[in-house]
């Protein structure tokens, strides 16, 4: 069996896409999955940051384009999984150093090998976007409860319904406060599913304890890392209800979708 490509964006920056990215990738390897994880924002990279490697990076993914290293070399190991790698974006270079046809070579090769390829796309729809989403077998769409961020979610699904392949699209609904949907300040879950028409795999809720886990290189915890931990399951075939959340506004969901391999 080859390794499952899966593409993680949002839109527009600040979604949590990085955040998901690096979260799932050490959920996945906790699962005793064999993942790489790969940073596609060529000259803004943040990956290695959120999963504490940016002290061991030697080569990069456009040093693997351009044949300065092979592809082995760049593949930093995860000081506390065996199995999960980083293949880091690089620094200097402008996102014009990678194109789709690259992302689908790197992607063939790693799949052989592994059980997960993440791949964190940049933000917007340009060609970082294209780039990340060429290998995808399939693209998880990261938003916040709020209109903005759901527009721009449903832009992003309307250029992938139009890509050259088919590729199975999947929700996560981020930084849920459930105090703010309970008073209508905030988009409820099911009104995001409504407005997108995109199967939920996942909902994280809003915990500040986050930034300080990204600040630091580790993995969430608490009842964020339980939510990456879930939708790890999920993306492994395990039927894992979706979290209750004051007194159980989500119970619907999982008679809705059900199990979401």
């Amino acid at each position: 069996m080859t390794g499952r490509v899966i593409t993680i964006t949002s839109g527009k920056g600040g979604g949590g896409k990085t955040t998901t990215t690096a979260n799932l990738a050490m959920a996945l390897a906790r699962l005793d999955k064999r993942v790489v994880a790969i940073d596609a924002d060529i000259g803004l990279r943040n990956l290695d940051l959120v999963m504490g490697l940016e002290n061991r990076i030697v080569y990069d993914l456009v040093d693997v384009i351009e044949e300065r290293c092979a592809l082995r070399q760049a593949m930093i190991k995860h000081k506390d999984y065996p199995h999960l790698y980083l293949i880091p974006a690089s620094q200097n270079r402008d996102k014009t150093a990678v194109s789709p046809q690259h992302m689908k070579s790197i992607a063939m090769q790693l799949k052989e090998s592994h059980d997960f390829i993440l791949i964190d796309s940049p933000a917007g729809i340009e060609w970082g976007f294209k780039n990340a989403l060429a290998p995808a077998d399939e693209v998880l769409i990261v938003t916040n409860p709020e209109i903005s961020s759901v527009r721009d979610a449903d832009r992003i699904i309307g250029i992938i319904e139009n890509h050259d392949t088919p590729i199975k699209v999947r929700l996560i609904v981020n930084r849920l406060k459930s105090n703010l949907v309970k008073r209508g300040d905030m988009l409820s879950v099911e009104d995001v599913v409504d407005m997108l028409s995109i199967r939920l795999i996942g909902i994280v809720p809003d915990d500040e304890t986050v930034l300080k886990s990204s600040n630091m290189g580790i993995a969430a915890g608490g009842v964020v890392g339980q939510a990456y931990e879930n939708i790890a399951r999920r993306l492994c075939g395990e039927d894992v209800p979706f979290e209750e959340s004051n007194g159980g506004f989500l119970g619907r969901f999982r008679r809705l979708f059900g199990n979401n391999s």
